[in-house]
């Protein structure tokens, strides 16, 4: 086997785990942003979040943090003053639901149907990595194509000159 057949059978087992280390490079990157949430290291920082998760109830598109109207004012002082009391960001936004229903929140809750859309991009990416690797271990597997000659035997000395004979007669008759 010649060094050209050796480096095209080597080289679909390199670009594969290639493959697999950039998958498992952006799986781990995934891994590292979803759990790596810190909370806030202030007050006013806690207030800023949990009001930005809510709607205001007067103006629809904006968020309690974003919101100039009087009610969202009063909102991000309830906020803090909650905070104060040592409630939890959780029982805040409960108390804000109890209020004025699901619709307050700024992102579906994660329960009931609603649920779906944070675990359905999570079950599309989980398919779409078990697709890849067994499309990937079905390739590094398939049988690799012998190059031209490889499976041929080797011409005796006397063969090579007889072959090299009628190459020689054939190029004698060509017109030239």
């Amino acid at each position: 086997m010649n060094a050209a057949g050796t480096l095209r059978r080597a080289r679909p087992g390199l670009s594969g785990l290639l493959v697999l280390i950039a998958l498992a490079a952006a799986l781990a990157t995934l891994v590292i942003v979803a759990v790596g949430g810190h909370p806030p290291a202030s007050q006013a920082q806690q207030v800023q979040q949990i009001a930005a998760g809510l709607h205001c109830p007067i103006c629809k598109d904006l968020s309690v943090a974003d919101s100039p109207a009087p009610l969202a004012q009063r909102m991000r002082q309830e906020i803090t003053q909650e905070l104060r009391a040592g409630e939890s960001a959780d029982q805040i936004r409960a108390g804000f639901v109890a209020a004025y229903g699901d619709s307050v929140l700024m992102s579906p809750p994660r329960q009931g149907v609603a649920g779906a859309v944070y675990y359905l991009p999570l079950l599309v990416l989980a398919t779409g990595v078990i697709t890849a690797f067994a499309l990937l271990r079905r390739w590094l597997r398939a049988p690799q194509p012998d190059p031209p000659g490889a499976g041929m035997p080797e011409l005796s000395a006397a063969r090579r000159r007889a072959v090299a004979k009628a190459v020689a007669r054939l190029r004698e008759e060509e017109p030239g």
